[in-house]
């Protein structure tokens, strides 16, 4: 399969789904700092958002220009609480329990590029891939024992 190509999922090979939002584009840090729960995000309509489970794991990465001094990376975890569909304003997103983890707990893009496992993870290689994107169960079984 090309580099170009995004690998395709099946729920046997899910650890988490992953999340973006881009904090150069919404002020991610001031929304999360008054209110750190997550209830629903937007996602792509296609075969991942079908896929999406109550119960399975759900991270949020935080993107953005290198340049800013915001430490970019994993900002929270929690889980799938409904099936995809259109929200109130007719956007297609999905239901969830996700908490924003306080900023000391955060795992930055280059400790998550550090980890030989994590490396490899799609969110590095389809940066611009659009939501939602995932992790292979290795790799969320690897985020889990870095945010321990």
């Amino acid at each position: 399969m090309p580099a170009s190509e995004p690998r395709r999922i099946t729920e046997s090979g899910l650890g988490a789904w992953l999340i973006k939002g881009n904090a150069d584009n919404s002020p991610l840090a001031e929304r999360f700092a008054a209110d750190p729960h997550v209830g629903r995000w937007c996602v792509q309509r296609n075969y991942r958002s079908d896929l999406m489970r109550t119960g399975q794991a759900v991270v949020f990465w935080a993107s953005g220009s290198r340049s800013r001094t915001v430490p970019y990376g994993v900002w929270g975890v929690g889980q799938v609480i409904g099936e995809a569909g259109t929200d109130e304003g007719g956007s297609w997103s999905v239901p969830l329990s996700l908490d924003i983890l306080p900023e000391a707990e955060r795992l930055t893009r280059e400790q998550f590029r550090a980890h030989p496992v994590l490396a490899g993870a799609e969110v590095l290689r389809q940066p611009q891939a659009g939501n939602p994107s995932f992790l292979t169960v290795e790799e969320f079984r690897a985020l889990r024992e870095l945010l321990a």
